[in-house]
């Protein structure tokens, strides 16, 4: 189990997966949303969780003012009931819009028509950089302008290709975790 760090949904706990998922630790949420926080780019926001899990960053966007999360994975039914749990932590009329699809990044990528202004890339350590860059030049179309872009690696994993229209801000470690904040043009 993990929990929902702040919000409205603070504390409560969260499903994770039974196997093929590496959840973010509580450390890490912490630092990338305090950061978030810092430059306003969660309240009211539309999110996109690609490689969702158990919706953990999502959630955690929703429990904190974002407006509308999509989370995408494969095996969606912990995310889905995970979305289930913390909606009904949301106060009247500040409920946000969690929409979940159990189908591959690259898939929903290729048909996606929304544009989102944070999204979460947090893929298993073993995905290849191919496919991730894959996704990466596939997301572009479908950010905001100035959107933010947080991809979550092995430390021991090479930097994603950033595509052009993407720049990376910066990265940071946390033992065997790397996070790479990114923007849009």
């Amino acid at each position: 189990m993990t929990r929902i760090i702040s919000g409205f949904a603070g504390s409560i706990s969260i499903a994770v997966p039974p196997s093929g998922t590496r959840p973010t630790s509580d450390r890490v949420r912490e630092a990338i949303f305090s950061a978030l926080e810092a430059r306003d780019a969660i309240a009211g926001m539309r999110v996109l969780d690609l490689y969702a899990g158990s919706g953990a960053l999502g959630l955690e966007a929703a429990s904190r003012g974002a407006s509308h999360v999509t989370l995408v994975d494969r095996v969606i039914r912990t995310a889905q009931q995970n979305a289930a749990r913390v909606l009904k932590q949301a106060p009247p009329g500040a409920r946000p819009e969690l929409v979940s699809t159990g189908q591959s990044v690259q898939s929903f990528l290729d048909s996606a028509r929304s544009f989102w202004d944070l999204v979460f890339l947090d893929p298993p350590y073993d995905l290849g950089s191919a496919e991730l860059d894959r996704a990466l030049e596939s997301l572009l179309p479908r950010l905001s302008p100035g959107a933010v872009v947080v991809v979550e690696r092995s430390s021991r994993t090479e930097e994603p290709t950033w595509p052009n229209g993407l720049g990376l801000e910066r990265r940071k470690d946390y033992g065997e975790t790397a996070v790479y904040w990114a923007s849009a043009d």
